[in-house]
């Protein structure tokens, strides 16, 4: 059995009532010997200080009655929380990796500033390795709420690789919409070189246990960045997420480096988690319900990732981009239009939300 402390780190922009429940929801954990570090990307809400007040017992939330899901973050744990506040604003990042001031519930760090999904769960994963007392990280989306055994079987599943000697470095779970539980989310992704967009395996389906097997790991090219259990041996070996994305491919980069050096990925159908996807980006299955940053990244990021893993298809990629193009025309789309051609030429825009 792991002999160490699972770090868990939640990474909070503008979402402060949702981070709220996942925390509950994690507390609520059948393993117990975890540390929870949530990074907040200097959000303009106001997040940390609900959070110091839900800590600290003054803050309750209101919750909806009709959630059956809300067992799973209902009613709330005991307050006070033990717990600590780090401000990058105020105070380096070297500061406080070598405070030994470890012993709380709950680390909170403010960035100050918004540098974007890896950017931020990169300053969790810093904190835990400066502290040098864990074997596995989960980071998790803050807009989750997770079954009180979900760590305990992607620490199974973790123990489970070992003795088979298999090489994996990341960890899945079954995700599920929050909205609708009885419905997939994600069991992995599937990537298409062709075109550079992927694909959630199993979306929308009814679970029927149809996922509940190994070889699904031999289907999906990435595990989704919504649940990603990580072993330290891999971080130490292939680093840290790559930061220059801000949204979207990360954890296929990731993976891919990974791979490059022999790791493998693992899935943990019985670990569940329960996803409200994208309330901060406005990300949705109907492409013209996405918001126009999330589009803008999205395209952005396929020529970045391209041609970093496979610019003999940059080709196609730029044909792809062509069609869109052509879309937002016909549809009079121009302002999105403008965020496209922008993406195209890699001008940064400068309204960076993160979810």
């Amino acid at each position: 059995m792991i002999k160490n402390k699972i770090y868990i780190i939640l990474l909070n922009y503008n979402n402060w009532k949702d981070t709220i429940l996942c925390i509950e929801s994690v507390l609520k954990s059948e393993f117990k010997d975890l540390q929870l570090v949530v990074v907040d990307n200097n959000s303009s809400d106001n997040s940390m200080d609900y959070f110091i007040k839900w800590a600290e017992g003054s803050l309750s939330i209101t919750i909806d009655e009709t959630d059956e899901l809300k067992d799973l973050y209902y009613p709330p744990i005991q307050k006070p929380v033990p717990y600590l506040f780090y401000d990058l604003r105020n105070t380096k990042l070297d500061s406080i990796l070598k405070d030994g001031n470890d012993n709380k519930s709950v680390v909170f760090i403010q960035t100050g500033r918004n540098g974007g999904f890896a950017y931020g769960n990169n300053i969790g994963i810093k904190y835990a390795l400066a502290k040098n007392d864990f074997d596995y990280i989960w980071i998790l989306n803050n807009d989750t709420v997770v079954k009180k055994d979900a760590l305990t079987q992607l620490v199974e599943k973790a123990e489970y690789y070992k003795k088979a000697n298999k090489k994996v470095g990341i960890i899945g779970s079954k995700i599920f919409y929050y909205s609708d539980p009885t419905k997939i989310n994600t069991v992995g992704g599937i990537y298409n070189k062709w075109f550079g967009v992927s694909k959630h395996l199993g979306v929308m389906e009814e679970d029927k246990g149809q996922y509940d097997c190994e070889d699904i790991v031999k289907k999906i090219d990435y595990i989704s960045g919504a649940s990603m259990f990580v072993s330290r041996e891999f971080i130490e070996d292939v680093g840290f997420m790559f930061e220059d994305y801000f949204l979207y491919y990360e954890e296929l980069d990731w993976i891919l480096r990974g791979k490059r050096k022999g790791w493998q990925i693992g899935y943990c159908w019985n670990s569940v988690v329960y996803h409200k996807e994208g309330g901060t980006i406005g990300s949705s299955f109907n492409i013209r319900k996405v918001s126009e940053v999330a589009e803008y990244w999205g395209m952005r990021n396929r020529i970045v990732f391209t041609k970093k893993f496979y610019p003999q298809y940059l080709f196609f990629i730029y044909i792809s981009f062509l069609r869109v193009i052509l879309s937002k025309i016909k549809r009079r789309e121009f302002k999105r239009l403008k965020l496209i051609i922008k993406a195209f030429f890699g001008i940064n825009i400068n309204d960076k939300t993160i979810c």
